[in-house]
């Protein structure tokens, strides 16, 4: 292919490089299996020039998301949870994901139920700002919860018609 996308044809090599010369460009392969291999008469360093702004483009409208993690314990009482469920609120209006974990140590580890409770209530709290990514679940020594932003909500505003009635 020439410089603007024409089909030159089947060619031999030693004509596509003279040719490639003549033009100041690079014959480049960009289908080595194909039957002839199929080559582009380009310049190349523009080529990488322009991909790479390329790839800079997209990284830029990339999204990174991090998963925050808060930590807590089977007896954390109501003010702390409240205080912690205002933390994860924030870190998921930034975009985070937040795995919220509860660690047990000792004979705490009984009562897994209490970890499971403390979850639910930190999940209700939070169910206009989160969506549950994964159930609460034992892992060892704890209990985790994964929490995602919720997607935003669109309002739709409606025209208000007035109904005219004949009578």
């Amino acid at each position: 292919m020439g410089e603007a996308g024409e089909q030159l044809g089947v060619m031999p090599l030693r004509d596509a490089l003279q040719l490639a010369r003549e033009r100041d460009l690079d014959l480049v392969e960009v289908a080595p299996t194909a039957q002839p291999p199929v080559c582009r008469l380009l310049d190349y360093g523009k080529f990488k020039y322009e991909q790479a702004k390329k790839d800079k483009e997209a990284h830029k409208r990339q999204a990174v998301v991090s998963v925050r993690q808060v930590r807590m314990r089977p007896k954390t009482g109501p003010h702390d949870l409240a205080f912690k469920t205002a933390l994860i609120g924030k870190l998921l209006e930034k975009g985070n994901k937040v795995k919220v974990l509860v660690l047990f140590r000792g004979r705490e580890i009984a009562h897994p139920q209490l970890g499971k409770e403390l979850l639910d209530n930190a999940a209700k709290a939070l169910a206009d700002k989160a969506v549950i990514e994964r159930p609460p679940s034992m892992e060892g020594r704890s209990m985790s919860m994964i929490l995602s932003p919720a997607p935003a909500k669109k309002l739709v505003k409606k025209d208000k018609v007035e109904e005219v009635v004949d009578a």
